[in-house]
């Protein structure tokens, strides 16, 4: 049963009308109202029907409708007109009835406009959604173009992997071989031996590590100590390259994308809106000969919208703060 109720709210979410009345007709059953609605020229047409007139109170009414579709908040659905009316008998040309004479089929209408949802809540809903969905082993039935997109995703997911720990390896082999060389020539250049701090006499020659004293009337005189040069790291020995845009883009559009449920002051989400652009801009890389082309170009829009709302969000903190600010 509540596999089923999830179900038609996540329907109900990516806009299906159905799952909309559905949705309204549990929430309103306690007030005894019942809704039918139609989807037409961007409007969602919402009647509201009931036996008595006081459970169609305009002010109650319409906060509450708005209140559950915003928590909904439906794909594509932003004005919604609601009508009320008492109950009648089933009408399927409802809609033209109301048209053809409001002021006698009507007790009052209202339009609304719902607030558009945040764009990182919404995705991250979707994602925590598809999560629970696979834990509990619910039966998906996706369309080819899901499945298609979700190997692809799986895809360069596994390869973009492969390519990073092939270039850990890389780099600690490297590392490995390399980094005992260079320590052991700056142990070389930087420790002199007991014996090294007087110079021989002129036109001496030494051959071995024992230095030749200087005569007393010479002054001591210091070899200089070359500096130790750095051992470079692993990371500097082998820079680190792709060539697979799309598998980078989608393991930085889940980094970003984990970022942003920590994300708080207006510098977090100027940081974040940085990485959607560079994620967009990665997807935006892809050739027209790679296969996933359409799907990069799909994703290259997504993590641009991503990119923009962060700096809308960043702007709000900005102001939130400035207002903090004056009011101290």
């Amino acid at each position: 049963m509540v596999d089923s109720i999830e179900n038609i709210t996540k329907q109900a979410r990516q806009g299906s009308v159905a799952a909309i009345i559905q949705v309204l007709n549990d929430k309103l059953a306690d007030s005894g109202v019942r809704t039918r609605a139609i989807f037409e020229d961007g409007v969602l047409q919402l009647l509201c029907e009931a036996a008595d007139v006081d459970q169609l109170e305009q002010s109650t009414l319409v906060e509450r409708v708005r209140q559950i579709l915003e928590s909904i908040s439906p794909r594509n659905i932003r004005r919604v007109k609601i009508n009320s009316r008492i109950v009648r008998e089933q009408q399927l040309l409802w809609l033209e009835e109301i048209n053809r004479d409001p002021e006698n089929q009507l007790l009052w209408s209202q339009e609304i406009t719902l607030t558009r949802p945040n764009l990182f809540k919404q995705f991250m809903e979707d994602l925590q959604s598809q999560q629970a969905e696979q834990a509990a082993g619910m039966p998906k039935t996706p369309s080819p173009r899901q499945v298609r997109e979700q190997r692809q995703f799986k895809r360069g997911v596994v390869g973009g992997t492969l390519a990073s720990l092939l270039l850990l390896l890389l780099g600690w082999g490297a590392y490995s071989w390399f980094g005992p060389k260079f320590q052991s020539n700056s142990q070389a250049n930087t420790t002199p031996s007991p014996d090294s701090a007087q110079s021989p006499e002129p036109n001496a020659t030494s051959t071995n590590s024992a230095a030749i004293a200087p005569s007393p009337s010479t002054a001591p005189n210091p070899s200089p100590v070359v500096p130790a040069s750095p051992s470079p790291s692993p990371e500097a020995a082998i820079a680190p390259t792709s060539a697979d845009p799309f598998a980078d883009a989608v393991r930085l559009a889940e980094q970003t994308a984990s970022d942003g449920k920590a994300a708080q002051s207006s510098a977090d989400w100027l940081a974040l809106a940085a990485k959607w652009q560079q994620a967009s801009d990665l997807m935006g890389q892809v050739t027209t000969q790679d296969k996933r082309y359409s799907i990069a170009q799909d994703r290259t829009a997504v993590y641009q919208r991503f990119s923009e709302a962060a700096l809308q969000e960043a702007k709000k903190k900005q102001g939130q703060s400035a207002i903090r600010t004056g009011n101290q």
